[in-house]
């Protein structure tokens, strides 16, 4: 038990999760036809709340344009039960149970207001370009360089190239 906890704690190399991810991911797209992703779930579930809202979002251009993949979701008049909240939902219950095993879930506060700031554009930023690029860095990088697709490539090495701007921008703002 003592050689588990040591195990659970101590940090993996990273070929052995690039390894363990690239592998689920295959299992996952043979098993449900779908790769993983993960703003997909996010961005039904937005349009759901908006629903709730009484608003008609599946009605806007931006679900025109990805007609074919949504469409199944639209029909089922339910955006928060589908194949991407399963995807998400295991996501997040994975990642908690992996930080409470290696023992490192801590509460932290806030500490600052500027820092809150930064935190939400930040998140926004980030939102806003995964609706851009048609996926986030598991759905749009991740999943399509094995796809050979060309967009995946590019979305690298912009996302490369925004956390170096971003982490400057820190750097001159926040230290």
């Amino acid at each position: 038990m003592k050689s588990i906890a040591k195990w659970l704690k101590k940090p993996w190399p990273y070929w052995v999760g690039g390894i363990l991810l690239g592998l689920m991911n295959v299992i996952l797209l043979a098993a449900s036809g779908i790769s993983w992703q993960i703003t997909s779930g996010f961005l039904l579930w937005g349009a759901g709340i908006l629903e709730w809202s009484g608003l008609e979002p599946f009605s806007w251009e931006y679900f025109s344009h990805f007609e074919y993949y949504y469409r199944p979701i639209i029909e089922n008049q339910n955006p928060f039960i589908n194949q991407y909240t399963i995807l998400n939902i295991g996501v997040i219950v994975g990642s908690l149970s992996a930080t409470l095993l290696a023992s490192q879930f801590k509460w932290k506060k806030v500490k600052s207001k500027k820092q809150f700031i930064f935190a939400l554009l930040g998140g926004i930023m980030m939102g806003y370009g995964t609706r851009l690029a048609v996926g986030c860095n598991i759905g749009a990088l991740f999943s399509g360089i094995p796809s050979f697709s060309l967009h995946a490539w590019v979305f690298g090495i912009f996302s490369i190239l925004g956390a170096w701007v971003g982490v400057k921008i820190l750097k001159r703002f926040m230290i």
